[in-house]
């Protein structure tokens, strides 16, 4: 079984303005609003994929109802908590640019979050838990990491959030965490713009405890650091026309295929093939897109100084 925890989901409010004038009150040219959050975008793409996968994580007022409602009707897995106050909404404005401003999550007690430790509790030798997004501020950024140590042996977790959450995550030795050029550059107060950057930085963080590594960097391609290689991939060539969920898409495309295969190679390039097809797209990638772009992508070994050989 495969669960998936959005510890903050999010009612994702989009915008299209082509001319937004501050100051003045403007009207939206075209809006969208979506059930947002890492770990449900993650459920939502392997679905599209092929695996079912139930959505864990707290939901909150009428926006955790519009959450709930929404992903029943996609026909999808939920195991929601329910918490006091309202689920954040997050705006998306889209015009020239696009600017993002997110909502201020609900307040969650212990008392929530030993629910879902009872919850995870049922999970056994086998089952994979992603864990993805942000950590709300009333929850220790530690949580990952607790989770982890209490999962029974033989349960893998894939773990895809930054700062202290992510710094904290890898003392408990994850699966796979999947961190961006700019997430990754955080966690060492650096900038990371090549691949070199990318494997030198990916390296410390598997030697702060992950098993295995992907660093994306958007049109750049994607390392992906195990046990025995350090690997790279290329993007293929298209016009990006959403970045919303693209490395959820990652997470899923790589899962979809390690379940089948359980050979890390051709999961890391479904991945890469998954987050360029949901990018190429105004939604979500589709399991023709996937297979399509994964003709495009050739994975090869990384060769210091060359990124690949």
């Amino acid at each position: 079984m495969i669960y998936t925890i959005t510890l903050n989901p999010s009612v994702d409010y989009i915008v299209q303005l082509d001319n937004l004038k501050t100051g003045l009150v403007n009207t939206v040219d075209q809006e969208t609003k979506i059930a947002g959050g890492k770990g449900v975008n993650v459920t939502r793409v392997l679905k599209r994929l092929g695996h079912q996968s139930t959505a864990l994580g707290f939901v909150g007022g009428f926006t955790g109802q519009f959450i709930e409602k929404s992903l029943n009707d996609e026909e999808l897995s939920t195991k929601f908590i329910h918490v006091e106050g309202d689920t954040r909404i997050n705006i998306k404005l889209k015009n020239s640019e696009e600017t993002e401003i997110n909502g201020l999550s609900p307040s969650i007690s212990e008392d929530y979050v030993d629910k879902l430790f009872e919850q995870l509790s049922q999970t056994v030798p086998g089952d994979l838990v992603v864990m993805a997004g942000s950590v709300p501020a009333s929850i220790n950024q530690s949580i990952y990491s607790r989770i982890l140590h209490s999962l029974p042996d033989g349960v893998q977790a894939i773990v895809d959030t930054k700062g202290k959450a992510l710094e904290e995550t890898l003392k408990a030795k994850p699966f796979l965490v999947k961190p961006n050029h700019h997430e990754l550059g955080d966690l060492f107060g650096v900038t990371v713009t090549t691949v070199d950057d990318a494997v030198k930085y990916g390296k410390k963080v598997q030697a702060m405890g992950a098993e295995n590594v992907i660093v994306s960097m958007a049109g750049n391609g994607a390392v992906l650091i195990t046990q025995e290689d350090i690997l790279f991939g290329n993007v293929p060539v298209g016009h990006v026309k959403n970045s919303v969920g693209a490395g959820d898409s990652v997470v899923a495309g790589f899962l979809s295929t390690y379940i089948e295969t359980g050979d890390l190679k051709e999961a890391f390039q479904s991945g890469i093939a998954a987050g360029s097809a949901s990018a190429f797209s105004s939604g979500f990638c589709t399991e023709e897109e996937v297979q399509t772009l994964r003709k495009k992508i050739s994975v090869k070994p990384y060769d210091n100084g060359g990124g690949q050989r």
